[in-house]
């Protein structure tokens, strides 16, 4: 089995977030660069068909240069090959159009993406990707095991769990409960060594539309102060939930 892990370089959730020439430019000085959460549990996912059923896995990722350390920590967490669309990943549908080439080009069986990104949330690569290349799709998925040409999916629905099966090729968008938090594994030296021999493909970008076009970044509004009322004075709580803050 052919296995494809989608990676989004994306800043850590503990980053400072600025922005830079007028707010139209996030600004990445001081920011740590992360693997996408949603991703990372794809990837451990896909490394447990490496291990027991002998897949092959590829990471891919659309943006600069920039971004190769985080396909680096990819290859070193058990990753076999990178690749790289040299192009900045401006939005959902650019980068799906991106990915369409990359997935029909490697002819694999089964592309795990995450279900969205923290940075944007836009959560429309992995179904868009689907309509382009023609294969089957399973949204917020939290379990998959494979057996021959069906996979069998675990999903997320309003109230509960949904099970079913689907052929391959399949691309499923994950999220955390695909592996347990304690599977997620911490590259170790030997892996980091290794990772450094590991091929890392650069290609160019497709011709496609970009949809989206970003204006201007806005902070949300400070926090506002905070009235502390001891637990003994419930009548002046009251009060000020009544009076000051108008709640009740």
């Amino acid at each position: 089995m052919k296995i494809l892990v989608c990676i989004s370089h994306v800043p850590d959730t503990t980053s400072k977030i600025n922005f830079s020439e007028g707010d139209t430019k996030f600004d990445t000085n001081g920011v740590q660069f992360v693997i996408n959460p949603n991703d990372e549990f794809g990837l451990t996912r896909a490394m447990w068909f490496k291990e027991k059923q002998g897949a092959s896995v590829d990471v891919v990722n659309v943006g600069g240069a920039e971004t190769e350390p985080t396909l680096r920590k990819a290859l070193a967490i058990g990753a076999d090959n990178a690749i790289r669309v040299n192009a900045e990943a401006t939005d959902g549908f650019f980068v799906a159009k991106q990915l369409e080439k990359v997935v029909k080009d490697g002819g694999y069986d089964l592309v795990i993406a995450g279900r969205e990104s923290i940075d944007y949330n836009g959560g429309m690569v992995p179904g868009m990707l689907a309509a382009l290349t023609g294969a089957n799709f399973v949204n917020t998925c939290i379990g998959l095991e494979v057996e021959g040409d069906t996979a069998t999916v675990t999903r997320e629905v309003d109230g509960g769990k949904e099970t079913a099966t689907a052929k391959l090729p399949l691309i499923v968008g994950g999220q955390k409960g695909l592996v347990e938090e304690s599977d997620l594994r911490i590259p170790n030296m030997r892996g980091i060594m290794m990772a450094r021999k590991k091929p890392l493909t650069v290609v160019d970008p497709v011709a496609a539309e970009e949809g989206v076009k970003t204006v201007q970044f806005e902070k949300p509004a400070p926090k506002g102060d905070v009235t502390l009322v001891s637990p003994d004075n419930i009548g002046e709580l009251v009060d000020l939930l009544h009076n000051e803050a108008k709640v009740i």
